[in-house]
């Protein structure tokens, strides 16, 4: 069997290469010294997201994200893991009426409430063809979002 890649296979090819990447937290403080992330296809069906950088505790950290487009489902999946936490996040998600933000909803233990779980949303936005950003959000009890965490992403 092989699969083809589509339009939206295409659409995660906009994130690839080796990017410079600086978080802030919501208060808009910067959260660690810069990363770096490098993007590759797996023959255009998945993109995979490598990034390496020094946490703010000044330890190593590695990210893992993939992305990939369902056609049978006419969603966008992927998983991310981290070394700084053990749970790992699958994504559901779409491109947004804008065609430049890709939102990436999944559920994963809730930080305030241990023992519990909590929504969240990670949101991919193409600024341009060289630069974008990745805001974390997690829903709130009463339905609304809260900003996480914003990084921005520069191409090398």
């Amino acid at each position: 069997m092989k699969a083809e890649p589509q339009e939206e296979h295409r659409w995660l090819e906009q994130l690839l290469g080796e990017w410079t990447v600086a978080s802030e937290d919501p208060a808009g403080s910067e959260a660690n010294a810069p990363w770096v992330e490098n993007v590759r296809t797996m023959q255009g069906l998945w993109v995979v997201c490598e990034g390496q950088g020094t946490m703010p505790d000044g330890n190593p950290g590695q990210t893992l994200m993939t992305l990939g487009f369902n056609p049978l489902t006419g969603r966008y999946v992927g998983t991310w893991v981290g070394s700084m936490m053990t749970h790992m996040w699958v994504y559901d998600g779409e491109i947004e009426d804008d065609g430049k933000t890709l939102a990436l909803n999944c559920d994963g233990p809730d930080f305030e409430s241990p023992g519990r779980s909590a929504k969240y949303q990670d949101r991919i936005t193409l600024k341009d063809a060289n630069h974008r950003t990745l805001t974390a959000h997690v829903q709130a009890e009463d339905g609304s979002w809260k900003e996480l965490m914003k990084a921005e992403y520069r191409r090398r």
